[in-house]
């Protein structure tokens, strides 16, 4: 009904409660914007300015609001231009505290005149008009390009921050998120990308592979991680990636009721649980060579797949207990190493059934044929042809082969320190003094 309310029949329902508007009382101008809203279907700022403009014989005509005379004019702008250059041009908050101090000296050198009130208003002027005067002589300085917001920047301020001391003990279902590339020596053109999750309260974590940085493969590879988990997800906690900061992953998280939230900018502390399998898991089973193709990412699935249950089941990891700093020296108190599996046990937050399920999953595990399966895996032509992987898990050795290899240490060991005994023994050259 509002929106098909024509222009002339606005103008003469604000004529109609103009002088009533002026002369009420703040809460019967609350109840008038109110209707007036309704019937025409505007915003409730737009309808407070439309009923403060004085209205003109014509009814069609409107008379515009004056114009706020302007404060500071040309002769100011080439003061603070001036004064911007000889602060070797810093933002407007710190120039502000830097005039009065600046244009002294500017004035005693004959780098600057001024009248007494021109004086006086370059010392009053504030922060922010100071940005908004030097706006174009800063576009013109770095050569008329004017620095813009990136295209993601306002979904990302809508995220809120998560420091590492935010967590608070959580429920299991609360994670960090975080990409590894795998893009060897270069970041150039396309590779394999490995998304890793890392429960919060049990440090359950969860490895897949995405063939590229897209919002759409990520959404998949959170929903599959869904699956994974023992426990449905709770929130997500992400790093400032453009690949997690879009108009795809944040929605969809919140779509599917997940706390969404962000770490700070250049802060890896604020993800430490996750940054520590990145390096523990990730780079252990994968090392730092370039991975790219189907084939590859098809091989890498295999291989989280068995590493995800070692890592869970089999493997303890140590956990922050406290920190506390004593002058200067940080003191850390550590729960005793425990695996993901023993904490979900051990956690009154995790349901009965869920618990019957992972110890039936752990009495049909074999540790050894895991880690067989998994340096099978890494052995396979799709990923062992890449770049060396320097962090790969090394293979089961015997008792006799670890013994050769101390000893071929041993006599590498011997060999080196010989040479160094020769070389400091050795007669100096006469061609060098």
């Amino acid at each position: 009904m509002a929106g098909k309310i024509s222009m002339g029949a606005r103008r003469e329902v604000v004529s109609a409660v103009t002088e009533q508007y002026r002369s009420a009382k703040r809460a019967e101008k609350g109840r008038i914007l109110d209707a007036l809203c309704a019937t025409t279907g505007w915003h409730r700022k737009h309808a407070m300015r439309a009923l403060r403009r004085r209205t003109t014989v014509g009814p069609s005509k409107v008379e515009k609001p004056q114009e706020r005379k302007r404060r500071y004019g040309a002769t100011i702008k080439d003061a603070m231009t001036a004064l911007w250059e000889a602060s070797d041009r810093v933002c407007g908050k710190r120039l502000k505290v830097m005039v009065p101090t600046l244009l002294p000296a500017l004035e005693q050198h004959g780098q600057l005149r001024l009248g007494q009130a021109d004086r006086d208003r370059v010392l009053a002027i504030s922060a922010a008009t100071i940005d908004r005067l030097l706006v174009y002589v800063k576009i013109a300085a770095s050569g008329g390009r004017r620095r813009r917001a990136g295209f993601y920047s306002a979904i990302r301020r809508e995220v809120p921050i998560r420091t590492f001391n935010d967590w608070n003990s959580p429920v299991p279902g609360f994670c960090e998120i975080d990409m590894v590339a795998h893009g060897g020596t270069s970041v150039a053109g396309s590779f394999i990308q490995t998304l890793t999750m890392v429960d919060i309260a049990t440090g359950w974590t969860e490895c897949l592979p995405l063939l590229t940085r897209e919002g759409s493969l990520v959404v998949e590879a959170i929903n599959r991680a869904q699956s994974l988990f023992p426990w449905l997800l709770r929130g997500v906690d992400f790093d400032n990636d453009s690949a997690f900061m879009n108009d795809v992953v944040v929605p969809w998280c919140r779509e599917q009721k997940l706390e969404v939230t962000r770490s700070r900018a250049y802060k890896k502390n604020d993800q430490a649980f996750v940054e520590q399998k990145n390096g523990a898991v990730v780079r252990r089973l994968m090392g730092y060579g370039r991975f790219d193709g189907v084939e590859t990412a098809r091989v890498m699935g295999r291989l989280y797949a068995a590493a995800r249950l070692y890592v869970n089941f089999f493997q303890p990891s140590f956990k922050l207990k406290e920190k506390r700093r004593e002058g200067a020296k940080v003191i850390k108190r550590y729960h005793p190493p425990s695996t993901p599996y023993e904490r979900a046990l051990a956690h009154p937050k995790v349901t009965a059934a869920v618990k019957k399920r992972l110890r039936d999953q752990y009495r049909s595990l074999d540790p050894v044929a895991l880690l067989a399966e998994i340096r099978a895996t890494q052995n396979d032509s799709a990923i062992a042809s890449s770049s060396c992987r320097t962090g790969a898990w090394p293979a089961i050795r015997s008792h006799e082969q670890r013994a050769g290899d101390r000893g071929d240490v041993r006599e590498d060991a011997r060999q080196e320190g010989d040479r160094r005994r020769a070389a400091c023994h050795a007669p100096a050259d006469s061609s060098a003094l």
